[in-house]
């Protein structure tokens, strides 16, 4: 019987940038399902306030974020039929050609420094051996800024060469959006509409006809999955 594991990243309360209303909710929302009705068997949650596990706290900073991707995924621990899932809801930044994404404690004025380049995340996913890893990012939102682009071309790339099945909340010209009658951010609000369809959406390609036939106009935002070439038939 096929694995799946899980790590979800929301974050909301930022030091060095503007706070987010949904992030956190989002991540949650995403915890829930993977844990209540996908029936993960491990999930590794970081929240502004999620609880400490083993004594070691799980707050999104930089050094827990690369802590448990350094120890996790050295060595490889799934396997043919297995599914890791990486969801990030929060702040993305794109720096000197390269797309990071900001822990709680990322600075914008010292980027490779303080954030995580998306690069090294997909690295180590790749390590975990499992056929499918999913990596879901919700990563750009709007900042102070609206100068320039976006992540996702860049790591769309990276993940397609590594084969990583990758599905982004927008397009890089475009900002995700937090919709205060959802209490949620617009693309999890769909994203988990198209998971819970009672299988509808079991695969990669279900989910993206599904997320491709919402009407997106009201909200000016286009989501982007990306499908890698695998050996695996790309089941959720």
């Amino acid at each position: 019987m096929a694995k799946n594991w899980a790590i979800a990243i929301g974050i909301n309360q930022y030091e060095y940038l503007q706070p987010l209303s949904y992030a956190k909710r989002d991540a949650q929302l995403m915890h829930e399902f993977f844990r209540n009705e996908a029936g993960f068997e491990r999930i590794f949650f970081f929240s502004d306030d999620s609880p400490d596990i083993g004594g070691k706290s799980t707050r999104p900073t930089r050094t827990n974020l690369l802590r448990v991707l350094r120890q996790l995924f050295e060595t490889p621990f799934m396997g043919a039929g297995d599914n890791f899932w990486f969801f990030f809801s929060g702040h993305g930044i794109r720096h000197a050609e390269r797309d990071y994404l900001m822990p709680c404690d990322g600075d914008p004025e010292d980027i490779e420094k303080t954030a995580i380049s998306i690069n090294y995340v997909t690295e180590r996913l790749r390590r975990c051996g499992a056929d499918n890893v999913i990596l879901i990012l919700d990563a750009c939102r709007n900042l102070a800024t609206r100068a320039g682009e976006g992540i996702g071309r860049q790591t769309a790339q990276e993940a397609r060469q590594q084969g990583i099945i990758s599905i982004f909340s927008c397009s890089p010209q475009e900002y995700s959006y937090e919709i205060d009658t959802l209490k949620q951010g617009a693309f999890t609000y769909a994203l988990l509409e198209g998971l819970g369809i009672q299988g509808q959406c079991a695969t990669v390609e279900r989910l993206n006809q599904y997320l491709n036939f919402l009407p997106k106009h009201s909200i000016k935002q286009s989501w982007v999955i990306i499908l890698p070439t695998l050996k695996g038939k790309n089941d959720l």
